[in-house]
């Protein structure tokens, strides 16, 4: 497996593997970057098709959590950790306490999250042997509510904040009344991304590897189940890619209808030539690291001090960092997600 000539190696400082034979346990962490602090990023359990493609993630990953906390103003460099395994089949008690173990390893460089497929019970195993996690502590929510850790919520509210610039933007409209999103992943931050745009006067399309959590938002929501194979083409006016990653791709941008797209999954471009392609078939992109950075702040600040309305007010400021992306991508003439890298890049190579 070649890690230096990687396609996705982009100077990594660190990366680590851990296999733990009693348990199970195949990890990987990754730590892109700490010019501006710790890296820290999710810690993702998926049944990934090969170690190949377990590494191609970490490290995409990684790098992504460098951009993220540096576009949302936080002391903090990026870093992610996979585990191999299908969460729902292998995820064991004594997996997640080896990998807690892992975790300690790491000296701090590093510290880990709930991310697809962990939950913060799980993070809250990680924690008995280590003090390398994030958000699993009993707070106050964004919302003013109780809360157990879970960064989804905020990840939603700030997904939402993102959608809504967008849309003023490219669609000069002001509230989202009637307008139509197609949500590709109703999970955690999906579905709570849907209450949001429901309680806005959105209609609401949605899809779902889960049948389950595409019924609840029919039920719930009011929303339109689609299938899988359709909800990127839908005519909609805005798609939002709440799932796993690279789904902008060479097949199915030229499909897509949407004029914006804004969305809280990770890596939503198959390839960075995938942004300019977006521009030219006249689709505003969001980049998905700008609007999905909620919860990373939501983690910073408990971390540091947590007030739920301090957190809030700092998520809200995610429309600010886009309105400079697409005013940048306008006067440029150049695709948002390459100003964006290039924003990112100036605050945390300094």
């Amino acid at each position: 497996m070649s890690v230096f000539s990687h396609p996705e190696f982009d100077n990594h400082e660190q990366l680590a593997f851990f296999c733990d034979e009693e348990t199970g346990l195949k990890a990987i962490i990754a730590v892109h970057n700490t010019n501006l602090g710790p890296a820290l990023g999710g810690c993702r359990m998926w049944e990934y098709a090969s170690d190949e493609e377990a590494l191609c993630d970490v490290l995409r990953l990684s790098k992504g959590m460098t951009y993220k906390s540096a576009l949302a103003n936080l002391k903090l460099g990026g870093g992610k950790s996979v585990i191999i395994g299908d969460p729902r089949k292998h995820k064991t008690e004594e997996l997640l306490a080896a990998m807690g173990r892992f975790l300690e390893r790491t000296g701090g460089q590093y510290i880990a999250a709930e991310d697809s497929g962990t939950s913060v019970p799980d993070l809250q195993v990680m924690n008995r042997f280590t003090e390398n996690v994030a958000g699993v502590t009993e707070r106050t929510g964004i919302d003013g509510l109780p809360c157990n850790g879970d960064p989804s919520p905020a990840t939603a509210y700030g997904t939402f904040i993102g959608l809504k610039t967008a849309v003023k933007h490219k669609l000069g409209r002001d509230d989202l009344n009637g307008l139509k999103v197609a949500i590709q992943g109703v999970g955690n931050v999906g579905y709570r991304l849907a209450k949001h745009l429901k309680y806005a006067g959105a209609e609401l399309f949605v899809t779902d590897i889960h049948e389950e959590s595409v019924q609840l938002a029919v039920t719930e929501l009011g929303a339109t189940a689609v299938p899988q194979s359709e909800i990127l083409s839908l005519d909609v006016d805005v798609l939002a890619p709440c799932a796993l990653g690279a789904v902008l791709n060479d097949v199915s941008i030229p499909r897509i209808k949407a004029k914006v797209v804004a969305g809280a999954s990770n890596n939503q471009l198959a390839h960075p030539r995938h942004d300019q392609l977006l521009m030219d078939h006249g689709i505003l992109y969001a980049p998905d690291y700008v609007v999905n950075a909620g919860g990373i702040i939501d983690v910073y600040y408990e971390r540091v001090g947590h007030e739920h309305e301090k957190v809030r007010a700092h998520i809200e400021t995610i429309a600010d960092t886009l309105e400079e992306i697409f005013k940048r991508s306008d006067a440029s003439g150049r695709p948002t997600g390459q100003i964006a890298d290039e924003l990112a890049e100036e605050r945390f190579m300094k």
